[in-house]
């Protein structure tokens, strides 16, 4: 083989590289857009009204060792939501106003009480005879 033969030879392998870096880049391209598009599906959206109660993601507790330690602090009223995803927070408690970033934060349901609590007491439990 001559050096022209080898030289276009070279080429069309260069090009055929060129061509599957191309495809490459694009398949890559497809499944950021791919995930991203899933990703942002699932995303559940975060409405806060003004005087919506929420609690706060404490991001410090993660690295204490705790099983029954709670990440959330709160109860907190929202005071105010200013815009890209700031809102300001009020703590009833010891009445401090300070700013979050809207992702730490979840709606807060409150904790209620049933309002009638039965109670059995083993003397009232039956017996065997008495079944």
């Amino acid at each position: 083989m001559d050096l022209t033969q080898a030289g276009v030879a070279k080429k069309l392998q260069l090009e055929e590289l060129e061509c599957l870096r191309n495809e490459a880049y694009q398949n890559a391209r497809i499944y950021k857009e791919k995930t991203k598009a899933f990703h942002a599906h699932h995303i559940q959206k975060k409405d806060f009204q003004e005087g919506d109660e929420v609690l706060l993601y404490n991001s410090r507790l993660c690295f204490m060792l705790g099983k029954l330690r709670s990440i959330w602090e709160g109860p907190f009223k929202v005071k105010e939501i200013k815009p890209y995803g700031v809102g300001e927070l009020f703590d009833p408690k010891s009445e401090v106003t300070f700013k979050v970033n809207r992702h730490r934060v979840k709606k807060y349901h409150g904790y209620k009480l049933p309002k009638e609590l039965e109670v059995f007491l083993l003397a009232d439990a039956p017996r065997k005879g008495d079944v």
